[in-house]
């Protein structure tokens, strides 16, 4: 009965203890806000006197402005006046001593020099100032044009108030825009709010649909000192499924609610290269591979095994994609290589069974032979791109004798333009009709090839094949190089080689809207080969 006693006094002592280190806090956290209350007070009373300050030195600006308009016109009408004043004096003056004259003239009693006094009267009176003057003011006593009437000024000021807190602005999805591995989020304010001064937007990449998560792993990445409604992101990288949006309005003091956030799908085709699939004497490191003639994969092996880290981690499970992709390839276990002899070859990881995708890569200038295009997943360990029935590729040649050629089943054809140092790489597997064959009839591709052997009863020899297109172009300017028109029977995957040399891959790229429009007027259909198809 003790020690229950004694373990309950116990367990209300721990109670006692927290709730008073909780009272502990809650006090000193009373304590700094009265701190700040007093900070924040002072600075917002200083602010107040400030701009009240700025006010009346504006209101006494204008007063001195004004009243120097009236100063300068009293001045003006004054001058003129004045002017006309005194030569209406002289004028008189003038008058009175002809009139003085001719009345003298008159009463003379000598009629013998009347006639040539009267004559001098008349030629005095017409070059008299008193008949050339205007009896019409120049300028008029009116000031009323000077006035002043500040009752709606003055009401203004009588609503002055302190600067309310701005509404959440609406982004509209109808105007906003994803092309081109750009973003443009156009947004209004749902009430007219004159005191903004600028907007903050944030964005963050995802692979869920839907409204953004509370925990996502991805932060939110910022742009503020937006002054228009509407901002466009530019030379985005599509590595995830969707993006998340918010954007809050800001004016002088204080920043308004986030608006409703918002998704974008921002589709793209992401790969990773499958370095379980290159040759020994490549080095392959994310995007990029080197030519190493000492067995570049070999040493990356030894030197993972040796600091305890085994082999590279699968491009399945990278958490740049989140939720793995049924279309990627699964990692190759260890054993003999993918491809060796002399095909330095590596593909990618992800497969293309349907719909339109495009990838740009570069190349070191000084490599000896590249190559890059699509291979089928049965292209042999033997065999290289472009000299099979299996691979579709654009290859440059500096070993002895330059060529840039365009080469599939062992068939090439010499391409009449400059060899770019960027290579833009567009596959359409379905012309215009993305899977839409294959629709209802049995499992996507992707499905089917995630199993060990196609689902019966359709074998993958009897799936409809229907016209694609796979097309090269200068990955900087866009022009076109040369197309394939192909039945692609099989889904295809990247695939690039090199010797003597290096090249970096950029995926999550959408395809470029001029690279659509020239498929649209048909350069792709007029610039094919057909002996190479």
């Amino acid at each position: 009965m003790l020690l229950w006693g004694q373990e309950a006094l116990r367990k209300i002592i721990t109670t006692l203890a927290v709730k008073n280190e909780e009272i502990q806090s809650f006090i000193y956290s009373l304590k700094q806000m009265l701190l700040n209350v007093e900070a924040n007070s002072a600075k917002v009373q200083e602010d107040l006197e400030a701009e009240f300050q700025s006010l009346f030195s504006l209101l006494e600006e204008l007063k001195e402005g004004m009243l120097m308009k009236i100063k300068q016109d009293r001045a003006s009408r004054t001058y003129e006046l004045q002017n006309q004043l005194a030569a209406c004096t002289r004028a008189l003056e003038s008058s009175e001593e002809l009139l003085e004259t001719a009345n003298q003239t008159l009463l003379a009693t000598d009629s013998k020099d009347f006639p040539q006094a009267a004559k001098q009267i008349k030629d005095g009176v017409t070059m008299a100032p008193a008949f050339r003057l205007s009896l019409k003011a120049k300028v008029s006593d009116n000031m009323s044009h000077l006035m002043v009437d500040f009752a709606q000024e003055r009401r203004m000021l009588q609503a002055l108030t302190f600067l309310p807190v701005p509404s959440a602005p609406v982004i509209d999805l109808t105007e906003s825009l994803v092309a081109d591995n750009c973003v443009t989020l156009v947004w209004r304010m749902p009430d007219e709010d004159n005191k903004i001064d600028h907007f903050v937007l944030e964005y963050r990449r995802t692979n869920f649909e839907g409204p953004p998560r509370l925990k996502e792993d991805q932060p939110w990445m910022v742009i503020e000192g937006i002054r228009q409604t509407e901002y466009t992101l530019t030379g985005l990288k599509f590595d995830m499924k969707y993006m998340n949006f918010r954007v809050k309005a800001c004016n002088k003091a204080v920043s308004g609610e986030f608006s409703e956030p918002v998704t974008l799908e921002t589709p793209a085709f992401m790969f990773r290269l499958d370095a379980s699939t290159s040759h020994q004497n490549l080095r392959v490191d994310d995007l990029s591979v080197e030519w190493d003639a000492m067995g570049g994969k070999v040493q990356d092996i030894k030197a993972r095994e040796k600091d305890g880290k085994g082999r590279t981690a699968s491009p399945v499970n990278s958490p740049a994609r989140g939720t793995p992709s049924p279309k990627r390839m699964p990692s190759g276990r260890g054993g003999r290589d993918r491809f060796t002899a002399e095909s330095y070859t590596v593909l990618g990881d992800t497969l293309i069974d349907g719909g339109e995708h495009y990838w740009e890569v570069r190349y070191e200038p000084d490599s000896k032979a590249f190559g890059v295009g699509v291979a089928y997943r049965s292209l042999g360990r033997f065999e290289q791109l472009g000299k099979t029935a299996a691979s579709w590729c654009l290859h440059v040649n500096n070993w002895l004798q330059v060529s840039f050629t365009a080469k599939h089943a062992n068939k090439a054809k010499m391409l009449d333009a400059p060899v770019p140092d960027c290579l833009g790489v567009h596959c359409d597997f379905h012309q215009g009709d993305p899977l839409r064959a294959l629709a209802g009839l049995w499992p996507p591709f992707s499905t089917v090839l995630s199993l060990p052997k196609p689902l019966s009863p359709v074998p993958l020899s009897l799936w409809p094949s229907t016209l694609g297109l796979l097309s090269f172009y200068n990955g900087r300017t866009k022009q076109l190089l040369h197309t394939f028109k192909a039945k692609f029977t099989q889904p295809l995957l990247p695939a690039f080689t090199v010797w003597c040399g290096s090249f970096h891959v950029t995926t999550g790229l959408q395809v470029p809207s001029s690279v659509r429009c020239l498929q649209k007027r048909g350069s792709a259909t007029s610039s094919s080969n057909t002996s190479l198809t």
